[in-house]
């Protein structure tokens, strides 16, 4: 097969032929109940309706979801067409309800969702979980709409089993930078850090992300998946929500963002994807990720806002 040309700065992520044969070896595929240790560290290829059912009891810590929004869109060489809101709630259950078994007393739960399918992950969600809050992230994307707003958010559902969970928001604090830098009448600073980048204060994240960027072209992080997370976004919930040595699972791995970023931060992931190519990809992402542990946007245990590195030196660049 002869691969898609790329510009000289594209860092989109590919599969040769060889790469699919290469990484379609170490996929797994589960035909029955299976033991915790059948299932840590491995990526399965199939439908993730009958995955769910063979996975062991109570293993899961954190599940992430990003299902197939109530959208017709083709995922390689699988489609999911747009349905009624009902029967798309009907489809979310057919899953949701296979969840509890797998997940801990402790274990939260994140599931991704746009404007229009959000309601019913809502819905749905709070017939087996408590819900804790709606994160809303600004996905800025596209040129826009002609006779209505354009779609620059998405919705991710946070709940938990029980009301034992984890959730580490010292892990997770953002720094961001400080435009007017208060001192005390001493001269110290004023909840705040002088730094040589420049004056940094750590915030508490918020319910509203607004400092992710959506993976393209000259990041390398990117795949062809069309609907791909951004590593910093999987990495504040993960550490925001397990621990080191934790078990995350994704349902729907798409190209692997979850279980890289599980793997970068010293997680087990379990990995669903029917997709075989997709699924190649996320093995591969896997085996990069053994060489290459940063995550774009988290440094030094902190996550930046978004271009805030760049921003700061010219900046300073300016004051000389």
């Amino acid at each position: 097969m002869e691969l898609k040309k790329r510009a000289p700065r594209n860092q989109t992520l590919f599969l040769s032929d060889e790469e699919k044969i290469q990484y379609g070896i170490r996929l797994k595929h589960l035909q029955k109940a299976a033991v915790l240790e059948e299932v840590l560290d491995h990526t399965f290829c199939q439908d993730t309706l009958e995955a769910l059912d063979l996975l062991p009891d109570c293993f899961v810590d954190l599940l992430f979801a990003d299902p197939p929004y109530n959208l017709t869109k083709i995922y390689n060489q699988h489609a999911f067409s747009k349905v009624t809101h009902h029967a798309y709630e009907a489809w979310l259950d057919s899953w949701i309800s296979k969840l509890p078994r797998l997940l801990k007393a402790s274990a939260s739960v994140y599931i991704c969702g746009d404007w229009f399918s959000s309601a019913a992950i809502h819905h749905v969600m709070a017939r087996y979980f408590i819900i804790r809050n709606r994160i809303t992230w600004e996905r800025e994307k596209g040129r826009g709409a002609r006779n209505n707003w354009k779609n620059s958010s998405e919705d991710i559902w946070f709940a938990t089993v029980s009301n034992r969970y984890v959730f580490n928001v010292d892990a997770v604090k953002i720094r961001r930078q400080v435009l007017a830098p208060y001192r005390d009448r001493t001269g110290r600073p004023k909840d705040w850090v002088e730094a040589p980048d420049g004056p940094w204060r750590d915030t508490h994240p918020s319910n509203i992300w607004t400092d992710l960027t959506v993976p393209f072209w000259s990041m390398p992080e990117n795949t062809d998946h069309p609907t791909q997370k951004p590593e910093k976004l999987l990495a504040r919930i993960i550490l925001a929500s397990s621990h080191e040595g934790d078990v995350i699972l994704d349902p729907f791995l798409g190209s692997g963002t979850t279980s890289v970023v599980a793997s970068k931060l010293g997680r087990h992931y379990t990995g669903v994807e029917i997709d075989h190519d997709f699924a190649c990809m996320a093995e591969k992402r896997l085996a990069m990720a053994q060489q290459n542990r940063a995550i774009q946007g988290y440094r030094d245990g902190f996550f930046r806002e978004r271009n805030a590195i760049g921003h700061r030196t010219e900046k300073s660049k300016d004051r000389k």
